[in-house]
């Protein structure tokens, strides 16, 4: 059970309603109590990248919280977490080799700064330039991913799937209204807030 800290969720019922969104202590709450009152329903609980979050809800409320909890104890901490020992901090500086023709060579060596300094710029340029299409894709990709898993078999669903790769907004609104409220909320959320891009 992969859980990653103050990990966002939104979970839905069968039914296509959302039962509960936010921090996933919350939703995992809220989730067991809504299974308690409808032991035969299932549901799917999205983390914020549309990747499925699978929890144990055996036992109580206080049994499910406390796996959680050690689960997410047992999770590796990010290299952001990481105490600094002694000695010199690791930069990330690795040493790799670069091929260019002679010409970029004679190029880099009447720029100031150097070689490294140049390419340094040069790679943060390019970078981001491609960040804003690089965003949207990754947004699009998220809402297909949870469109496909709660809304396959919607009406207009290859149409909608089309206009959100399109990047028509518009389109895609008119195409889902159909779809039930909770599912066209949530997926006007993560295209308004993965990124803030289309």
């Amino acid at each position: 059970m992969e859980m990653l800290r103050n990990r966002y969720c939104a979970a839905f019922a069968a039914d296509k309603h959302q039962i509960a969104s936010g921090d996933l202590h919350e939703v995992a709450r809220a989730t067991k109590e809504f299974i308690d009152s409808n032991p035969t329903s299932s549901v799917l609980i999205f983390d914020a990248n549309s990747e499925l979050v699978e929890i144990d809800f055996r036992g109580s409320a206080k049994d499910v919280l406390e796996r959680i909890r050690k689960a997410q104890a047992q999770t590796p901490a990010t290299e952001n977490e990481v105490k600094p020992g002694p000695g010199r901090p690791k930069l990330g500086v690795v040493s790799k080799e670069v091929t260019l023709l002679p010409r970029h060579w004679e190029w880099l060596a009447t720029q100031p700064g150097g070689a490294s300094v140049t390419i340094r710029r040069l790679v943060d340029a390019a970078r981001k330039q491609g960040e804003e299409p690089d965003r949207a894709r990754r947004t699009r990709e998220i809402a297909y991913k949870f469109m496909s898993a709660m809304a396959g078999n919607e009406v207009n669903f290859e149409e909608a799937s089309r206009a959100l790769f399109a990047g028509d907004e518009k389109r895609l609104a008119d195409l889902i209204q159909r779809w039930p409220v909770d599912l066209r909320n949530h997926i006007e959320s993560l295209l308004s807030t993965t990124s803030g891009a289309q």
